[in-house]
C-alpha cells in the first residue's frame, strides 16, 4: 500500500508521531511519505491519516 501526503499539509507532526515508519518531514519541515504501508505498518498509518487535522493524507492499494 502505498500513502501520500498532499498539497495543504499543516506540519502538524501528527502523521510524523503516529507513523514515524512511514512519514517523516523533509527539508521543507512538511511531512511526505517515505516508506511503503506494509501490513505491520497498515494500522498507525490508517490512524495517521484519521488524526490529520486538514485530511491531506491518502492511502492507496
Amino acid at each position: 500500500m502505498k500513502a501520500k501526503v498532499n498539497e495543504g499539509c499543516i506540519s502538524c507532526g501528527a502523521c510524523v508521531s503516529t507513523c514515524p515508519e512511514v512519514f517523516r518531514f523533509n527539508e521543507e519541515d512538511v511531512a511526505e511519505a517515505y516508506a511503503d504501508v506494509t501490513e505491520e505498518t497498515k494500522e498507525a498509518a490508517e490512524e495517521a491519516r484519521d488524526s490529520c487535522p486538514v485530511s491531506v493524507i491518502d492511502l492507496m492499494d
